[in-house]
């Protein structure tokens, strides 16, 4: 019996693998020139959330079987993806005789039974080119954004203190994004207000009615004329009709749901980022109630079902009526889109309330419902009444509308056509009494900042970002601190970000337009077509970016130049705080991100770990460099560590990492080293130890030096200390614990107490288990096991008669803060 297994996309698939730079000196900064990214560092693809343990996964279900069947998105992407899952199954799938074919594409454009069996029908191969296509982008984004953002991030941090951004980033996409921003501001910016005026008459239509009219002309930027079309006609006392329409009009029903657009209202209209819209939107994917989130198609096809997810709505409180009234006077089919061939239009696929969603998924839930509705109901219609009139030589307007048949705007209502009162009725060469005509000076006014629905909209257009990349790149620009989101969801430029902006102008526009990025994104369509070769593509392109970088590199002073003018060096910011192991002058605290240590005597600047405070601890001095050590805390609820800024800028020993605090230091004798402080393995995380924080007193924690495990013990104890000793049962080193004698808990008023912090009963009741609010980045990767002096940290796995500490910490109260 053959075995086939079936392949299918879901987010977890689609966002499992990424290309990143091959392990070694290139992922290190300061051992290699960024010049070396475009051509010499090899790359690799590697699983982007190890814990998922994606490929074992598919090679788990794939192991024996005879054929695969692959139901990926239908685009370039999904090809891609194709192959990557391909790489992980073939291997440990049966061997083929000769020249069978075992692997299989469906090709598909939406999820119906129809589509389904048409696709397994007609089932192709995998499209090689259109896979090659994407490598070539990713490699091209990888190389070519490493390498800028390496040279000008180390080039203005290391010159600049304020700049306030940990990474001063470079993207293909995400620049361009950018410099549609700063070309707004610019034009607010160099914006002159002009005068104008325009005249406005009323006149009486009835009684208790007047009409406001308004002028043909529209204005004009002359007073002296606008005076003197003011002077012709206010000593006219009747106004006479000229002429009088009335027409018949429809507005639209939306098309089909795309990403795209879901982005622009959700933006607009529910006052939600692209990036947060659509997570919203994957959540409400993985949870069933809609169709698959990613997509630019805006039109269904002939097969696709449309009244099963209609019925679905039948019995909402909000729209039942309108969906019955559908369905038994039959749905309007869509209007005709886009049909990008990859996934159906966004679709509501089951019924859902605000009590079950809640918050801003049911809202993004509701927009999309409301929207699927539309598209299937009417076009509304209205009437249009136009009188055009003469008062003296100036002719005026004045329109009104009348809805006849609502349409599509009884589900969207924030669509309807705006209440106007009706005109009278009225023929040509009736007239009407002059009320009043006045004129009014008004000014021209400069455009406001971007909204990301206009953002998104220009990306589109230039074809910057797809709807998956679009969010992150709008995301990314807003993390750099290259702009800010103000009320409206604007985006304002930051300094920084225009700085960037106006240097890439001034060095080489074509960084920054989007012309550039649509000149690679023809050659990557040709690859996809089999017109053009992948490896030369990709050479080509990486060398027009390398002499483009060349130069960048050469003529960075021109950029330079406008940094000077907004920010300040780096010798004139910050304040004093420690004092330098070389000099031993005080070095200044930098607190903008990313935040650091720079000794202006040396010329010598030491990163410091970000997003917690920083303040000098005891006066300490490092026994290796002379340094004095500086206290990193998250918080009060947090997590705390002492760290010599030249140790962690350039580790000492072998087993320590850079950006690493005295938790992780293996020096043997050092008071504040991991030898002396720490305890035990983590019980949560396999590669951390459990390090006395000896700052925390009265209220005692004993903190991961990896994960944000937070362990508070002993609280009011007088002293805590880590003993030479260790306990018999797991290996851990033991506390010698001082009480106060007025709060003591332990029995027998005694003050002193020596033991495991996992075994001992009386240290089980003491110690809860928390996790840190708040936790620097470097405590979340995986690392290595380090060997710790006197049996603690590394626990021998599997060693017969040994207890796991996690064993015995899971028996504490576990809880989150």
């Amino acid at each position: 019996m053959k075995t086939v297994l079936m392949v299918a996309e879901k987010p977890s698939l689609a966002q499992s693998i990424a290309r990143i730079l091959s392990r070694g000196k290139y992922n290190k900064w300061d051992k290699v020139d960024p010049a070396e990214l475009f051509s010499q560092a090899p790359t690799e693809k590697k699983e982007a959330n190890p814990k998922l343990n994606m490929v074992k996964f598919l090679q788990v279900e794939g192991k024996g079987c005879d054929y695969i069947v692959l139901w990926l998105d239908c685009d370039k992407e999904g090809e891609n993806i194709c192959f990557e899952v391909l790489d992980a199954v073939l291997p440990v799938m049966n061997q083929a005789h000769s020249s069978e074919k075992t692997v299989f594409r469906a090709r598909f454009s939406s999820i119906t039974d129809t589509d389904i069996c048409t696709a397994m029908v007609r089932l192709g191969e995998p499209d090689h080119n259109e896979a090659l296509s994407v490598d070539a982008r990713q490699e091209l984004d990888l190389r070519i954004g490493c390498a800028f953002t390496r040279f000008q991030t180390k080039y203005f941090q290391g010159k600049y203190g304020n700049l306030d951004s940990s990474l001063i980033s470079f993207g293909p996409c995400q620049t361009p994004t950018l410099g549609f921003c700063v070309e707004r501001h610019d034009k607010i910016q160099s914006f002159k207000p002009e005068t104008y005026w325009v005249l406005q008459a009323k006149v009486d239509a009835d009684k208790d009615r007047s009409l406001l009219l308004d002028w043909d002309r529209v204005r004009v930027f002359d007073r002296e004329i606008a005076q003197m079309f003011l002077n012709m006609t206010k000593l006219e006392k009747e106004a006479q009709v000229e002429a009088t329409s009335r027409k018949e009009k429809a507005k639209q029903r939306p098309l089909a749901l795309n990403t795209v657009e879901m982005l622009r209202v959700a933006s607009s209209s529910l006052g939600m980022g692209p990036q947060h819209a659509m997570q919203t939107a994957e959540r409400l994917y993985t949870q069933g109630y809609i169709s698959y989130p990613r997509t630019e198609t805006t039109h269904y096809p002939e097969s696709f079902d449309l009244k099963g997810p209609l019925r679905q709505q039948a019995n909402h409180p909000y729209w039942a009526d309108t969906v019955k009234q559908l369905l038994a006077e039959g749905i309007n089919r869509p209007r005709k889109g886009h049909d990008a061939g990859d996934h159906p239009p966004i679709t509501p696929m089951k019924s859902a309330t605000e009590a079950e969603l809640g918050g801003e998924a049911w809202r993004l839930y509701e927009y999309i419902t409301r929207h699927f509705i539309a598209t299937i109901s009417h076009d509304c219609k209205y009437l249009q009444s136009t009188i055009s009139f003469r008062i003296g030589p100036e002719r005026f307007t004045c329109t009104g509308k009348t809805v006849i048949s609502p349409g599509f705007t009884e589900i969207m209502p924030w669509q309807s056509v705006p209440l106007e009162e009706s005109l009278p009725t009225c023929q040509r060469g009736d007239t009407f009494t002059v009320a009043e005509v006045k004129m009014l000076e008004k000014q021209t006014s400069p455009p406001d900042y971007l909204t990301e629905a206009e953002l998104i909209t220009l990306m589109e257009k230039h074809g910057i970002g797809t709807d998956a990349s679009i969010p992150v790149h709008i995301n990314n620009i807003c993390q750099r601190n290259y702009v800010v989101v103000e009320s409206g969801r604007r985006l304002k430029p930051t300094n920084l970000g225009i700085v960037l902006v106006h240097g890439y102008y001034k060095i080489d526009a074509e960084l920054v337009l989007p012309t550039i990025r649509s000149a690679v994104e023809k050659q990557l369509n040709l690859i996809a077509q089999g017109k053009a070769d992948y490896r030369q593509v990709l050479a080509h392109t990486l060398d027009v970016f390398k002499r483009k970088f060349h130069y960048f590199v050469d003529s960075i002073a021109g950029m330079d130049e406008l940094m000077e003018v907004s920010f300040s060096p780096l010798a004139a910011t910050g304040k004093p705080l420690s004092r330098c192991g070389k000099c031993h002058r005080f070095m200044k605290y930098i607190q903008a991100k990313p935040s650091r240590l720079h000794c202006s005597h040396c010329d010598e600047t030491y990163t410091l770990p970000q997003n917690g405070t920083i303040k000098l601890y005891k006066e300490l001095r490092c026994p290796l460099d002379d340094f004095e050590l500086v206290l990193w805390s998250s918080g009060s609820r947090g997590k705390s560590y002492p760290l010599c800024p030249y140790c962690s800028n350039h580790p000492p020993f072998r087993d320590m990492k850079k950006g690493t605090g005295c938790n992780e230091c293996t020096h043997p004798t050092c008071q504040h080293s991991l030898s002396m402080l720490g305890i035990g393995q983590c019980v949560e995380c396999e590669s951390g130890v459990l390090v006395l924080d000896p700052t925390s007193g009265p209220k005692w924690r004993v903190a991961c030096n990896r994960c944000n495990v937070v362990a508070h013990c002993f609280e009011n104890a007088h002293r805590v200390r880590v003993s030479a000793d260790t306990c018999g049962t797991c290996e851990a080193a033991l506390l010698d614990v001082d009480f106060n004698k007025a709060r003591s808990p332990l029995p027998g008023d005694g003050t002193q107490h020596t033991g495991c912090v996992f075994c001992d009963p009386i240290f089980q009741e003491l110690v809860e288990l928390k996790h840190a609010a708040s936790c620097h980045p470097m405590h979340r990767g995986p690392g290595r096991r380090q060997g710790r002096g006197r049996g603690r940290g590394r626990r021998p796995a599997g060693k017969p008669g040994t207890r796991r500490p996690k064993d015995k910490m899971s028996a504490l109260a576990a809880y989150f803060v």
